[in-house]
C-alpha cells in the first residue's frame, strides 16, 4: 500500500487518466465515479497563428467553508457556483485564453488513497483544450503549482490581462487555518501578491478583481500594487465572495488603457447593482487606480503598519473600520484614484452611514471586545 501511495502522489500535475491504472479494480471504479463530472478535453482545437486578444486567470479558493442556503433553504456552495460561472464565461469568449484554477479540500478514496486537491481548466477560443488535476502542496510557495501550470498552458506572448481571486478574506497577518486541508500552512495577502508576480512572469496585470471580504485596505492594495494597474475590491463584507462575471462576455478584444479603466468601472458598477438587488447587508465595491493611490498609501503606511502590529499582538481586540472614521487616515488625498460604489445595510448600527471612503483600516478596541465578521486577519 505504501508503494501504491508513493506511485500515485508522485504525479503532481499529470492528467487524471494517468492514475487510473493503479490500485486494482475497486480503486479504478471509485476513481471513474469521482472524476466523471470533469468535462472532456477538446483535442481538435486548432493552434492559433497569433496570441489571443485577451488572457484571463481565475483562482477559486474552495478549501474552506463556502456552504450557504438560498431563499428556498437549499444547500449550495459558493465556490462550485462560481466555478460553473467562470466555465460558462470562458465558453463565451471566442477571442480569449482563460485558465481556471479550483482549489478544493483534500480528500481520500476509501480513506486511504489521496485525491487531488486542485483542478485546472484551460480554455482557448471558447473551447476547453486541456484539464489537469494537481496537488496544491508541491512547490516553494502557495501559488507555485498554479504558476507552473499556467506557464505550460499559455500561448507564447500572451500575458495575463486580468486576474480574478475568489475566496475568504486574505489575512494581512497570521494566516494559519486559511486552508482547511493545511491548517498549519499560513496564507496571507503577500502569498497572493507573490503568486500574481509568478503568474504574470514579471509583467503587470491590467486588472485584478479581488472577490473577498475586506480587500480594500492600504496594506492589501499596497501589496498587490506592483502587479496590477487597476484593482476591484470591497472594503467591507462581500456577500458570498463573488462578483457578477457577465460583463466579461462582451469583452471580445483587448482594451487599451482608457478602455480598461472604463471596463473596470463598468464591471464594478454591474457587480454593485447586483449586490444591491440581492442583499440587505452592506454593499460596497471600489475601483482602485493603483498609481493614483500611491501618494495616499505612502502617507499612511507607517501608521497603518503600527496598528497592524498591534492587531497581530492582540487579534481579539482588532476590528475593521472605515479609514475616514480615524483622523490618522482621513486626509483629502484619500479619495484620489478611487471610484466608490456603496450602500449602507438596511439594518444594524451602520444603516445610517450613507458614505464610505473606499478604504478600510484596523481599529483596536479599548474594551478588548471580540471583532465582528471576517476580521482579525482570519476567516470565519
Amino acid at each position: 500500500m505504501m508503494k501504491l501511495l508513493q506511485r500515485i502522489t508522485a504525479g503532481a500535475t499529470r492528467p487524471l487518466s494517468t492514475h487510473l491504472g493503479y490500485g486494482g479494480s475497486v480503486v479504478l471504479a471509485v476513481f471513474l465515479v469521482s472524476c466523471s463530472t470533469m468535462p472532456a478535453s477538446d483535442s481538435t482545437a486548432p493552434a492559433r497563428a497569433s496570441p489571443p486578444a485577451c488572457s484571463l486567470v481565475f483562482i477559486i479558493h474552495g478549501d474552506g467553508d463556502y456552504l450557504y442556503h438560498d431563499t428556498l433553504g437549499k444547500a449550495r456552495r459558493a465556490d462550485t457556483e462560481i466555478l460553473g460561472r467562470t466555465q460558462d464565461i470562458a465558453q463565451r469568449m471566442p477571442n480569449a485564453e482563460v485558465v481556471i484554477f479550483h482549489q478544493v479540500k483534500r480528500r481520500h478514496v476509501l480513506f486511504l488513497v489521496p485525491r487531488h486537491d486542485g483542478y485546472a481548466y484551460h480554455y482557448r477560443d471558447g473551447r476547453l483544450v486541456d484539464k489537469t488535476a494537481y496537488w496544491r502542496d508541491q512547490g516553494d510557495s502557495h501559488f507555485a503549482p498554479e504558476a507552473r501550470l499556467y506557464a505550460q498552458f499559455k500561448v507564447a506572448r500572451s500575458p495575463v490581462r486580468m486576474t480574478f481571486y475568489f475566496g475568504h478574506e486574505l489575512p494581512e497577518f497570521n494566516g494559519t487555518g486559511y486552508d482547511a486541508s493545511y491548517p498549519e500552512r499560513p496564507v496571507t495577502i503577500r502569498d497572493l501578491a507573490d503568486g500574481l508576480g509568478a503568474l504574470a512572469g514579471g509583467s503587470t496585470t491590467d486588472l485584478l478583481v479581488l472577490a473577498t471580504c475586506f480587500g480594500g485596505t492600504p496594506h492589501t492594495i499596497g501589496a498587490l500594487a506592483p502587479h496590477a494597474r487597476y484593482i476591484i475590491a470591497s472594503p467591507e463584507n462581500l456577500h458570498l465572495s463573488y462578483f457578477d462575471l457577465e460583463p466579461l462576455a462582451s469583452l471580445d478584444a483587448a482594451p487599451g488603457d482608457e478602455g480598461m479603466a472604463a471596463f473596470a468601472d463598468r464591471f464594478a458598477r454591474n457587480a454593485f447593482d447586483r449586490l444591491v438587488g440581492d442583499i440587505q447587508t452592506v454593499a460596497s465595491v471600489v475601483v482602485y487606480d493603483v498609481n493614483a493611490t500611491n501618494a495616499y498609501r505612502a502617507s499612511v503606511a507607517g501608521s497603518y503598519d503600527h496598528t497592524l502590529g498591534l492587531a497581530r499582538g492582540m487579534p481579539a481586540s482588532a476590528d475593521h473600520c472605515d479609514c475616514a472614521s480615524d483622523s490618522t487616515y482621513a486626509t483629502p488625498a484619500m479619495s484620489k484614484g478611487l471610484t466608490v460604489y456603496y450602500r449602507a445595510p438596511r439594518f444594524g448600527r451602520m444603516k445610517n452611514e450613507t458614505r464610505h471612503s473606499g478604504w478600510e483600516c484596523w481599529r483596536i478596541a479599548e474594551t478588548g471586545r471580540e471583532p465582528s465578521g471576517e476580521s482579525a486577519g482570519m476567516r470565519p
